[in-house]
This record gives C-alpha cells, structure tokens and sequence, in this order.
C-alpha cells in the first residue's frame, strides 16, 4: 500500500473510531454500572412500592364487555379505555388481554415493576395494581430489555453495533501503533485471557 493510501485507511479508522465512542460512548457508561449493580442485586436493598385503583365499571359497559366475552387474548375495547382512562387516569394502549367467560385480566409488565389489571364481568369491578421495585431496579431492567418494548430494542441493537465498530476499528489502531507499543498484545492476550480462564476455573 502506498503511503498516501494508508493515510487515507488510518483516517478512516479514527474517523469510525471516534465517531462509533461518541455514539456508544453514554450506554457504555450506563451498562458498565449497570452491570455492577445487576452484578450485587441481591445486596442492594429495595422496598417495593404498591399503588392499587378500584372502581366500577358502569352497567351499559358492562353489558358490552360480556356479549364480546370469552377465551381469547385481544386488546380492550376502545369504550373500555376511554373509562379507564377518565375514571383510573389509565393508559393502556393495545396490549392484549386474556378474556374468559367471567374476567378480563391485562398483564401490564414495565421495568422496575410491574403491574397488572383485571374487571370482573360479574360484578364490574375494576382493579388495577402497580408495584414499583425503585430506579435502581428500572435501570436493571433496561440493561436487560426486560418489558422495554420495540424502540429499546432498537436502540440496544443500534448501540452494540456502534461498540462493534468501536471495538474493531480499536484493534486495527492497536495494530498499527503495535510496533512503538511492545505492551500491546501482552495487554490484549490478557483481555482475551482473563476471562477464559475464570470461565474454565471458576464457572461450572
């Protein structure tokens, strides 16, 4: 290679190198500490927080719910959410509850908690329960997608592609850099070395 063609290659790696830390550069932090506390989730202390909402559903609703009843999984009728949302001050968009003959139960996972709804055709009572484990448990959550839906799955996906880049395009740069660096790959054996043997030593 010519020397004005590996200039050009030795730009472009520190362009995608730099470019790919900026964009990585605010999730890497976020799922490094993450990882410790995901790592020491049984010696952090949490108290959940439980916030529960009754009410009961009107007789012409009600009436409506019971001729749709029924096994199946599909979402909540648009009158449903209307009332849920004037009477509870519920959002709960177009997740899909499970219907029987008697109740309706919608699962509402999140992260940092959990939460869940149910009306009973019988009676019409409405009751919604929320459990919140803390920001510590929400932050834990993200780290592993937990109930975070399609837009943070994108993001993750988006954002471990820019540390792939960040990583290759760091290991051509080392190697480039190796012959006025001797302690380069006796650092870079030891990052691939290190965890090996734990997993080989110490994981079974």
């Amino acid at each position: 290679m010519t020397p004005a063609g590996r200039a050009f290659w030795v730009r472009q790696l520190h362009l995608w190198h730099w470019v790919s830390a900026a964009i990585s550069l605010v999730g890497m932090l976020a799922f490094a500490v993450t990882g410790i506390t995901l790592n020491h989730a049984a010696d952090i202390p949490t108290k959940p927080k439980v916030m529960t909402l009754e009410g009961v559903i009107p007789q012409a609703l009600r009436d409506e719910l019971a001729v749709s009843a029924g096994d199946a999984k599909r979402p909540l009728p648009a009158d449903l959410q209307r009332w849920l949302l004037d009477e509870l001050s519920l959002r709960v968009g177009e997740r899909a509850a499970e219907w029987s003959d008697d109740e309706i139960y919608l699962a509402l996972p999140r992260p940092g908690g959990d939460a869940w709804l149910s009306v009973d055709l019988a009676s019409g009572e409405a009751l919604y329960e929320e459990t919140s484990r803390g920001w510590v448990s929400y932050f834990n959550d993200l780290h592993k997608g937990r109930s975070t839906g399609v837009a943070w799955a994108w993001y993750i996906d988006i954002f471990a592609a820019a540390c792939i880049v960040f990583s290759i395009t760091g290991l051509v740069l080392l190697q480039l850099h190796a012959t006025r660096r001797p302690s380069t790959w006796p650092m870079v054996g030891f990052g691939f070395l290190g965890p090996l043997l734990l997993i080989i030593l110490f994981i079974h």
